[in-house]
């Protein structure tokens, strides 16, 4: 149980300090936060026109028919469309999101040193390469594919799950085989 405790927390936070140093230090993830000249104005236009969510336009109403969407599909081929977040109002949750990350990661390093644990006679190789194969996984089927489907750069979220998870890989690999 202590291999598993210390491995989780100890992988938690080297993952906790690649995004921070991915994030604010590095920018790697700075093509997904371009600046406008117009954000003033484009701010201006949404505020009181939509409530606090994830919006993609151009959409149908809910319950629209399949010929709406078929319609709508055919008119807005070639034309702008945008996928939005919108808030009513920027708060400063930096404390609580970081700690609210941080336990994220170690819930992620406890079933990855679970699944690692029940590995018998585990190298040092085999963890890193089933470390970064879980940090693939997890790109691939989350990043990647939103990428695909909203036409995002996901170059970051690659360099992220090859680096940290590598990282982790590379930690556990000397720490799950201790005896």
């Amino acid at each position: 149980m202590k291999k598993l405790i210390i491995g989780a927390v100890v992988a938690a936070l080297i993952l906790f300090i690649w995004q921070f140093l991915s994030w604010a230090m590095l920018n790697i993830h700075g093509a997904e936060f371009q600046y406008s000249e117009n954000q003033d104005e484009i701010l201006e236009c949404l505020e009181g026109k939509l409530d606090e969510g994830s919006y993609f336009f151009p959409n149908v109403a809910p319950g629209a028919s399949k010929e709406d969407h078929e319609a709508l599909r055919e008119s807005s081929l070639g034309k702008p469309w945008a996928h939005i977040n919108y808030h009513n109002s920027l708060k400063d949750n930096m404390i609580i999101n970081m700690v609210r990350a941080f336990f994220a990661n170690i819930v992620a390093a406890l079933l990855l040193c679970w699944i690692l644990l029940k590995i018998p006679d585990l190298s040092f190789k085999d963890t890193i390469f089933c470390t970064i194969g879980v940090g693939l996984i997890g790109y691939i089927t989350i990043s990647y594919l939103n990428s695909v489907w909203f036409e995002t750069n996901s170059l970051g979220y690659l360099i992220d799950a090859i680096v940290s998870w590598g990282l982790v890989g590379a930690w556990l690999g000397w720490w799950l085989r201790r005896p």
